[in-house]
């Protein structure tokens, strides 16, 4: 999955039969995994498929939710691929009524309440928007299914961002400017105004006042998300093209100058067989797309769409280019960040 320095990159049939290959290798294997419930008493000590059996393949329970995304994601757009059927197969066999039933369920436990708070629930809800946008019936009955388990998540977020006093600014996890991106795309979707209303002062709470974001000190050394970058994406999101322009300035005003250099360079993974390091990986695809889509959102005449451009197009080379290494710590969820970067319009 190569381009040349200054080509686009294309998202091909055989650059999604691979990636498919990929995470069909993952969502049904239950071990190596690392759990993340609070555990009470011995009875709560059972195997991944019992305390999650929607999600418990990919290692963990945000890779195994966004790996099911993605192979709904390469389905809807390659509808002929070689593992077509079998993408049905496995995702159809995990996204059963009774399976996601109990997946909500577990939010329910007081001890519950945090679990994926909230990088795994704006996965789940990028699941269900793209569960939703579509004419299929197994996806359709595939949204259907998930709509109670949403839902929860929805309510998660509506109790806890009231709460939540100050953002998390981190290219990890529990950043708190990631978690409200993909909940905004599936509000807005969904008509969930309430949950739209209270992202939007949330995200002016937080960050409509930063300037000179310090964004020279990035990446850190386990990232996999840019925090000035991810911020800026949800803000183009929240605020009006104009309004969002003179912020961006203000947060990064040597952008248009190629500043910061440590931004717009792709990092660099020393080892990708520990599970952490390679995580920067995922930060040149994540950055690639967060790039992609700040730069949409300015006119053709801004000169940090050049500069973002640009840096897009090296930090995808460079992410896609290391996407298999034969090691499962980055690759049971790599393929994931480069479906969505590869879905991420070029400007």
């Amino acid at each position: 999955m190569r381009a040349a320095p200054n080509r686009p990159l294309e998202f091909t049939a055989a650059n999604a039969s691979r990636l498919a290959r990929m995470t069909l290798a993952g969502i049904s294997r239950e071990f190596p995994n690392k759990p993340g419930d609070v555990l009470l008493s011995p009875r709560d000590v059972v195997r991944p498929r019992k305390s999650h059996p929607a999600f418990f393949g990919c290692f963990d329970w945000h890779s195994s939710v966004h790996g099911h995304w993605m192979l709904v994601r390469l389905l809807k757009r390659f509808s002929d691929l070689p593992e077509a059927k079998e993408i049905r197969r496995r995702v159809g066999h995990n996204l059963t009524p009774a399976k996601l039933l109990a997946e909500a369920v577990s939010f329910g436990r007081p001890e519950g309440k945090s679990f994926e708070r909230t990088y795994g629930w704006a996965w789940l809800l990028k699941l269900a928007h793209e569960l939703a946008t579509t004419d299929d019936a197994d996806m359709r009955q595939w949204s259907r299914n998930l709509e109670p388990l949403a839902a929860t998540i929805v309510a998660l977020y509506l109790d806890f961002l009231p709460r939540q006093t100050y953002p998390v600014r981190t290219g990890l996890h529990n950043s708190t400017a990631f978690g409200l991106v993909f909940a905004w795309d599936y509000a807005d979707a969904a008509r969930k105004s309430k949950l739209k209303s209270l992202i939007a002062a949330r995200a002016r709470d937080y960050y409509l006042g930063d300037r000179d974001y310090p964004a020279g000190l990035e990446p850190g050394g386990s990232d996999f998300l840019s925090p000035a970058l991810i911020e800026a994406d949800l803000m183009r999101r929240v605020l009006e093209p104009a309004v969002f322009r003179r912020w961006l300035r203000k947060f990064l005003p040597g952008l248009a100058e190629g500043r910061p250099r440590t931004l717009l360079t792709p990092a660099i993974v020393g080892d990708r067989s520990d599970p952490q390091l390679v995580h920067l990986d995922g930060l040149n695809l994540s950055r690639a797309w967060c790039m992609r889509s700040i730069a949409g959102a300015l006119t053709e005449g801004d000169p940090e769409r050049a500069v973002l451009m640009r840096a897009a197009q090296r930090h995808a080379i460079a992410g896609l280019g290391n996407i298999q290494s034969g090691h499962y710590g980055g690759e049971h969820w790599l393929a994931s960040f480069a479906t969505l970067m590869l879905s991420t319009p070029e400007p």
